[in-house]
């Protein structure tokens, strides 16, 4: 799995997000960020992101995922 790969399925499935992945082989961490996360729970957060890369998991593609959400005003307010 590349991580161009891992970027395209996310903006695909997750509307409006900007994905800033990492990583290489099957271990990836990736920062979203997105007002689609508004108002959800950390969990909430890490399972829409999960859902999205399900069959990668599931087939070994990926075997380890670090997640890391923010809105776009928490990511104003990182950077």
């Amino acid at each position: 799995m590349q991580i161009e790969d891992v970027k395209q399925i996310l903006e695909e499935k997750l509307e409006g997000c900007e994905v800033f992945p990492e990583g290489e082989g099957c271990n990836f961490q990736v920062t979203v960020v997105g007002d689609v996360f508004e108002g959800l729970r950390p969990v909430k957060k890490q399972q829409m992101v999960y859902a999205c890369l399900a069959d990668q998991i599931a087939d070994g593609s990926i075997h380890a995922l670090t997640i890391r959400t923010f809105t776009r005003a928490q990511w104003a307010e990182q950077n």
